[in-house]
């Protein structure tokens, strides 16, 4: 099922909102990925246009930022300690972007969209 992203069809009141025109293609979106801890699993989806977009399913490591040394590390995820956009993320080790995770070198804060660019970013906290 696809999510509709458009006007809706209902005025703030519960009034019905005169169509103007049909749905259109580019107004439908997708199900969320929810990208989740384990073995590397990717995926390529169409995108706009055309084009195609890479979407983490799972991922085992993360490239992480370490301030002090200025260096980037690939480590491995041990869990997800919170996750600020939904808290029953945590329980099911799903990541996104602001994710808290717990990796070899300690805590981090994902900083990049792995269900949309299908890589894990993330900064030494």
């Amino acid at each position: 099922m696809t999510q509709f992203q458009g006007k809706s069809h209902k005025k703030f009141t519960g009034g019905k909102r005169v169509a103007g025109r049909a749905k259109k293609r580019y107004e439908l979106g997708r199900e969320p990925t929810l990208p989740r801890t384990g073995p590397e699993s990717r995926s390529t989806i169409r995108a706009l246009g055309g084009n195609s977009k890479v979407v983490l399913r799972r991922g085992e490591y993360a490239n992480l930022y370490v301030p002090g040394e200025k260096k980037m590390y690939r480590v491995r995820i041990v869990t997800v300690k919170s996750n600020p956009a939904n808290p029953h993320y945590v329980q099911r080790n799903i990541m996104n972007l602001g994710t808290v995770i717990e990796t070899e070198k300690g805590m981090a804060r994902i900083t990049s969209r792995p269900g949309q660019a299908g890589i894990i970013n993330a900064v030494l906290i």
